[in-house]
């Protein structure tokens, strides 16, 4: 006399970040993301920040199981950030993945950083794949962009953990286009002072890089990028603006990275 209702599979989430395995703000990231589903990790066995998108198809790449400061268990791998992401998606765990979630970086990727930054281009491999994936940041105070926050610094990722549980569970519902990604950063407030969740465009990174060049021990040239840290032009409706305002900025990428509005002027180039 009653139906059956099939039961809701259990979602399974990655968890990746390319701060190393053991960084806080992959655990505070996994933590909050458990009550939503089954969470496994892979990350890096050491730092990949500013990675970009990398795949590694010339040397072997390993992994061995750690246990995180919790007591939980994580994969850890010598490959880049969207390595562990490829490595898990064609069968390094041992089921279907339904979201990749990436962070969280104690640094802003905003503007331009996405091309650079491993933390965005490990959800860029999720989308790869047509998987939907989620890039998580934090301004950090003390932490300067493109650096890694020096020894001692005490982050809290707690606000930025529980709003990409939201937003994670928002994507779960509701899904993402294909070969689309989204790419969150979060203010670093209290999560009383953080204003809300902005739909946002990328803004404009500008960058101060300067060229330091130095002599080793034995008098050879070795050269340094170096120079300040990196701001961002703060008009509204970008990534910039919106974390400039304390506002969450919730940005869609998409990897057709085509300039559609050139293509007809390059077409009458005379080719």
């Amino acid at each position: 006399p009653y139906a059956i209702v099939p039961a809701m599979p259990i979602p399974h989430i990655l968890v990746t970040n390319d701060d190393g395995v053991t960084a806080p703000g992959l655990l505070a990231l996994a933590q909050a993301l458990r009550p939503l589903g089954r969470v496994t990790i892979v990350a890096p066995d050491r730092n990949w920040s500013a990675s970009g998108h990398v795949k590694t198809l010339h040397k072997p790449l390993r992994s061995t199981e750690v246990r995180l400061a919790d007591g939980t268990t994580a994969l850890a791998t010598s490959g880049a950030p969207s390595d562990c992401v490829a490595l898990a998606l064609l069968g390094l765990v041992d089921a279907p993945i339904d979201l990749v979630v990436s962070g969280i970086n104690p640094t802003v990727n905003v503007g331009h950083d996405v091309t650079y930054s491993g933390t965005v281009t490990a959800a860029m491999e999720a989308a790869v794949a047509d998987v939907p994936g989620i890039a998580v940041s934090l301004d950090a105070p003390g932490v300067e962009a493109g650096s890694d926050a020096p020894p001692g610094t005490a982050i809290d990722f707690g606000p930025a953990a529980a709003i990409a549980a939201r937003i994670a569970e928002r994507v779960l519902t509701h899904g993402l286009p294909p070969k689309t990604l989204l790419n969150v950063n979060v203010p670093g407030l209290p999560a009383d002072d953080i204003q809300g969740i902005a739909i946002t465009r990328q803004g404009l990174r500008v960058y101060r890089d300067a060229l330091i060049t130095r002599a080793d021990p034995r008098g050879r040239p070795y050269h340094w990028i170096g120079g300040d840290a990196p701001t961002g032009v703060p008009e509204d409706g970008t990534d910039v603006g919106a974390l400039a305002a304390g506002w969450v900025s919730v940005t869609p990428l998409q990897l057709d990275m085509t300039a559609h509005g050139f293509l007809g002027a390059l077409e009458g180039w005379g080719w």
